[in-house]
């Protein structure tokens, strides 16, 4: 359910704090009545056991009922954060902070050089592109163009190997499904018909004939944004013909599978084909395309484990997997003996999880050690060449490139250092800064530092705190906790602008590596999945316990936040400790637990979560936990703010209306339940930057106004 870009320091000089003033929070701020939602009797029988869902016609997202709803909810919700006294402080705050050039790394297609780059307040990031370093900049993609209101967004970019054509996609909404469009580079002349109803698709160039692309069946009957979409299909489509005569490569009715991904190696040799019912595990495909009407030859024939094929040197394949080898591992072994049992490890497994990639004919070991970057250089046969020194301690990312490179471009960040872009040369091992960044603001006076606190369990979770130097530990700091703890993703250090805002006031911004992520490999992952998901919600506990009893704050100053499963993570952690905390801001999340597989692609994270349908067992731990059906009458629970959007087709809204409507019917004492509701947005990839800052600005304004909070202004 898972770009930095980069930016130089400008210091806010002293003129401007001696210009702060304090605005206190206001203390007679009214909530309007909550709409009243309708209860219906529906009752699901899972295993002999009744459950009552009185929301269930808010899963209906045609419905009036339902857009009523959400009209009278955000009504209440506009109403509540307009009367916040700083909320249009913080907003210009945000706005002046975001306010400078952002640019991505460049990358090397044909004549040219790409790079993305944004302006500073533009809706969307553009695509621009020069010939040679010394060559004149021009505009290639504006996705500010696509669109009046900047909902159109570019999804993914994809060129030929000579470059002389790409295929693009764009995301309407924030929709998952996508449209591809694909033209020359050279004059920008479009080519053939635009390609539609392309969802969870990479897309793959086979020579300058065509390209691969995967997606579903549109759901034929009710909403095309929640009804469920379960097989995946490969296909070929051959520039300049109708998509309705496109090759159906892998997948559909005789090998069906939830997620079906092709890419060619660079070579353009081999046809990869990666299949999977969940979002852990993979079969594995390869087909010789310089052979005519070959076959796929399987290299892995289970989804037990992940694999991938990263290279090939004629027909020799190099291989990444987590076979016996649970933080990874890079293997080789001939195209005419492709399984495991003939793999020769080429970088063999070792204690820190490994992410590997190629550039100028050499493998670049990413691995994570406590959740930060270490990055090491081997040749193809496994020799080690170098580990690469990384400007300190943070994330890199960006090791990639083609055979033929000498040199590459990488990123580099954490949470008090912006996104700085590095030049590699890949034979001497040196680098040399290319773009930093140009923000006002002095991060001289931040720091983040790593500790291990105990889980219930006794086990040694990370987390990273960042805050203002000399700030006192007295339990009085407002403190945002950050978790996801799922889907074997990483949290590793990264900038936020937005996270600006609670630093300067004096606020502690931290991030804990749950399990359940990979930060520790497959067994970290595994930790936090089934019935062993409490775990999660331990380590979130225990790391708030932390911070309250080292006294970087109280839970009267205590905010949580997760977005998609770490909506989920904050949902379970508010309903069994409402005490812990003052505000709990559940995003885009995972809320209904009995029927998440129910809609759109959600039948496939039924890896981390178990469904309702398995076994009894199974429905009783999910019931037990999930959010929706955990909530008490009676019961205090933090403020409150969901947040969602109504064309989230990956988390579908329902399961924030449902779980927003219960915890207002059930929640006492004067803590606000609000709701969120953005309209033509998405799960949260290619948001604009406006849609971006307000919600944003809503987030600290409600967060501040809720801790009673002396907000500083020094938005001018």
């Amino acid at each position: 359910m898972r770009k930095i870009l980069s930016y130089a320091v400008l210091v806010v000089g002293i003129s401007a704090c001696n210009q702060e003033k304090t605005i206190d929070s206001k203390t007679d701020i009214t909530v309007k009545p909550y709409p009243k939602s309708q209860k219906g009797t529906q009752q699901d029988n899972y295993f002999g056991t009744l459950v009552d869902d009185p929301y269930r016609w808010l899963e209906d997202d045609l419905s009036g009922d339902t857009k009523n709803w959400i009209k009278a909810e955000n009504e209440v919700t506009d109403d509540y954060l307009g009367q916040i006294p700083y909320r249009e402080q913080i907003r210009a705050r945000l706005e002046k902070l975001w306010n400078y050039e952002k640019e991505g790394a460049p990358f090397k297609e044909g004549e040219y050089i790409y790079y993305y780059k944004n302006d500073g307040l533009q809706n969307q990031h553009v695509l621009y592109r020069k010939k040679g370093e010394n060559g004149v900049q021009e505009v290639f993609l504006d996705p500010n163009q696509f669109s009046t209101d900047g909902t159109t967004s570019l999804a993914g970019v994809n060129f030929s190997k000579d470059g002389s054509l790409v295929a693009y996609q764009i995301s309407e909404g924030g929709s998952d499904w996508r449209k591809v469009i694909i033209m020359k580079t050279e004059d920008k002349s479009i080519v053939g018909d635009t390609l539609v109803d392309v969802k969870f698709s990479g897309l793959a160039w086979k020579g300058n004939e065509g390209i691969f692309y995967s997606s579903y069946d549109k759901p034929k009957q009710g909403s095309e944004l929640s009804a469920l979409t379960d097989q995946h299909k490969l296909y070929f489509h051959k520039l300049n013909t109708a998509q309705a005569t496109d090759e159906l490569i892998f997948g559909g009715a005789k090998t069906p599978r939830r997620y079906v991904g092709g890419y060619l190696t660079e070579d353009e040799r081999f046809l990869i084909v990666t299949a999977a019912n969940t979002t852990s595990g993979n079969e594995l495909y390869a087909k010789d395309l310089t052979i005519p009407n070959a076959q796929f030859v399987t290299v892995v024939d289970n989804m037990e484990k992940n694999h991938s094929i990263l290279d090939n040197d004629g027909t020799k394949l190099l291989i990444y997997t987590e076979l016996n080898a649970p933080n990874g591992r890079v293997v080789t072994t001939e195209f005419s003996s492709p399984t495991s049992k003939d793999w020769k490890d080429i970088i063999p497994e070792v204690e820190q999880v490994l992410s590997p990639s190629l550039a100028g004919g050499k493998i670049f070991a990413t691995y994570l050690k406590d959740a930060i970057s270490q990055v090491k250089q081997f040749d193809k046969t496994g020799k080690l060449e170098r580990e690469i020194e990384l400007p300190g301690i943070g994330t890199a990312s960006g090791f990639s490139g083609k055979k033929t490179d000498n040199e590459l471009y990488y990123s580099f960040t954490n949470y008090v250092n912006p996104g700085t872009i590095y030049k590699y040369q890949i034979a001497s091992g040196k680098s040399d800064k290319y773009k930093e960044p140009a923000i006002q603001f002095d991060f001289s006076n931040y720091e983040s530092k790593q500790v291990f606190y105990t889980s219930k369990d006794g086990t040694k979770v990370p987390m990273i705190i960042t805050y203002m130097k000399g700030v006192k530990l007295d339990g009085t700091n407002p403190t945002m906790l950050y978790a996801y703890g799922g889907f074997n993703v990483s949290l590793t250090p990264s900038f936020s602008v937005s996270t600006l805002i609670l630093l300067e006031q004096g606020g502690v911004y931290a991030v804990a590596n749950l399990r359940g992520g990979g930060e520790y490999g497959e067994n970290w992952h595994i930790a936090g999945t089934k019935l062993k998901k409490q775990n999660v919600f331990d380590d979130f506990i225990a790391a708030a316990e932390y911070l309250i009893s080292e006294k970087y704050t109280s839970s009267e100053k205590l905010a949580i936040a997760g977005g998609s499963n770490g909506g989920l993570l904050v949902g379970a952690v508010m309903t069994q400790r409402p005490e812990l905390y003052k505000v709990a801001f559940p995003a885009v999340g995972v809320l209904d637990m009995l029927r998440y597989h129910k809609f759109t692609a959600g039948a496939g994270w039924a890896f981390d979560y178990g469904t309702a349908d398995d076994n009894a067992e199974m429905f009783k731990y999910l019931y037990r936990y999930s959010p929706y059906h955990a909530l008490k009458a009676g019961t205090a629970y933090p403020a409150t703010m969901v947040t969602t959007a109504d064309h989230d087709d990956r988390v579908v809204p329902a399961h924030s209306f449902k779980f927003a409507a219960r915890l207002q019917e059930y929640n006492t004492g004067k803590n606000p339940v609000l709701i969120r509701i953005d309209t033509k947005a998405g799960h949260g990839a290619g948001k604009s930057t406006e849609m971006v800052i307000a919600e944003q600005t809503d987030k600290w304004a409600f967060m501040f106004q809720n801790m009673d909070f002396k907000y500083k202004d020094i938005s001018k």
